[in-house]
């Protein structure tokens, strides 16, 4: 359980009002910042878009950890320079210790995030934070168990609205923001035939839960309301801005895990069913993120599954976003090439709107996922950057199209330190 002096930090937070930088009140501008939807395109600058970016994972993480460390700025020059548009950042910590600050220094909290922001302002590059990026993290500094995401009254929701809340309000009038996502990979851990086996870790020294429960097994329901809750609590605020689950791609027996808690693989059918139920109005893109092809809703390859979201997301009339993919560097390097290639492909024939590769300048994952300038894996930059260029050049950019296993699937396993 959490301290009884975090609880009563935690608590006069959420409840005392703080001074903003726009009234609470005052509803957002309608201008054209960002990214929206129109009749089922997505547009930014009032144009039709298409465009890769990346995947900045602690892009403010860094230096919300150490406030010496502005590598962002740096790190955002380089991107902008290389054409690459846009960055999905964790906008806030992934363990509850790293909250501290923000509870007891918003103020010197916001600076730091007030500084990346300026940065992309001035590097002109896109940002679409990810507000709520570890899914216990929430519940955790509360004092509750993960089955309170889905109660509108609790702690946890109360959180949910306070910082989504300061942090649209803050950012709103920002042309660097492009978005706004709730969440990392909710939809990987809802529901599952052997959820005991998969409840979050503790660690105390990081401020976890010291105990973990069936209450800590995330379904479904749960997981819709806070994004409901999410949602609103944006539109508020920000009437046109995309927004985004940040769920990856259903896993393979997803409808099955949810109605028969069983492993049976899902067919087309179901597989649409769950993409639209992850991905619910009024959420603007039908969110997924694509590590490889696992056989989701009868497909045979990664080219064939992409087109098949793609028809779905048509029938939704929400744009495509592929929030991350990639490929490990534990393959052997020909094979990492052509697993990344292939991918670009997909995206390049079925004229995804939006996509960012995992991950750029994350040092943790140096292992197996890292991408930066100066490693072996710098060539992915380049065909990202090229891709770019054939998109803007062939006018995706400027055309509009017609509207229209028991535990979480691959992906890189921590998405964290």
């Amino acid at each position: 359980m959490i301290s009884t002096n975090l609880r009563t930090t935690f608590l006069a937070v959420v409840f005392t009002v703080f001074s903003l930088p726009v009234d609470a009140d005052e509803s957002a501008p309608e201008g054209l910042a960002g990214l929206f939807v129109r009749n089922g395109v997505l547009y930014h600058d009032d144009r039709p878009y298409h465009g890769v970016g990346a995947n900045y994972f602690d892009l403010f993480y860094r230096t919300l950890k150490d406030p010496t460390d502005k590598s962002y700025d740096e790190g955002l020059r380089k991107l902008s320079e290389a054409q690459i548009p846009f960055v999905r950042f964790m906008a806030g910590a992934f363990w509850p210790v790293y909250w501290d600050l923000y509870l007891r220094d918003k103020e010197e909290y916001f600076a730091r995030m007030d500084a990346v922001v300026r940065s992309a302002e001035k590097h002109q590059v896109g940002l679409i934070p990810s507000l709520f990026w570890n899914m216990a993290t929430f519940p955790d500094m509360v004092g509750e168990p993960m089955d309170q995401l889905g109660n509108e009254k609790s702690k946890t929701i109360g959180f949910i609205e306070q910082y989504t809340t300061e942090v649209v309000l803050r950012y709103r009038n920002s042309p660097a923001i492009w978005g706004w996502e709730f969440g990392n990979d909710y939809n990987l851990h809802v529901d599952l035939p052997n959820a005991s086996s998969h409840r979050p870790k503790i660690v105390p020294h990081l401020k976890t839960g010291l105990e973990r429960t069936s209450r800590d097994e995330l379904s479904s329901d749960a997981m819709l309301t806070a994004f409901g809750h999410f949602a609103r609590t944006v539109r508020k605020h920000d009437a046109h801005r995309i927004l985004i689950t940040g769920n990856s791609i259903p896993r393979p027996s997803a409808f099955h895990n949810s109605q028969e808690q069983n492993h049976k693989p899902d067919n087309k059918a179901q597989f649409e069913s769950v993409l639209r139920r992850d991905n619910p109005s009024p959420y603007d893109v039908t969110c997924v993120h694509l590590y490889g092809n696992d056989g989701q809703g009868g497909t045979k390859s990664i080219p064939e599954l992409v087109e098949t979201i793609k028809e779905i997301s048509g029938r939704t009339g929400q744009p495509l976003f592929i929030g991350e993919f990639g490929a490990p560097k534990t393959l052997a390097p020909e094979k990492e090439k052509a697993l990344f290639v292939e991918m670009l492909k997909a995206i390049e024939a079925n004229k995804v709107p939006l996509s960012a590769f995992w991950v750029f300048d994350h040092p943790g994952q140096d292992k197996d996922w890292n991408v930066t300038f100066e490693n072996e894996r710098a060539y992915m930059l380049k065909l990202v950057a090229d891709l770019n260029q054939r998109m803007k050049s062939s006018g995706h950019t400027h055309q509009a199209e017609k509207a229209g296993a028991d535990q979480p699937a691959t992906a890189p396993e921590s998405k964290a330190e």
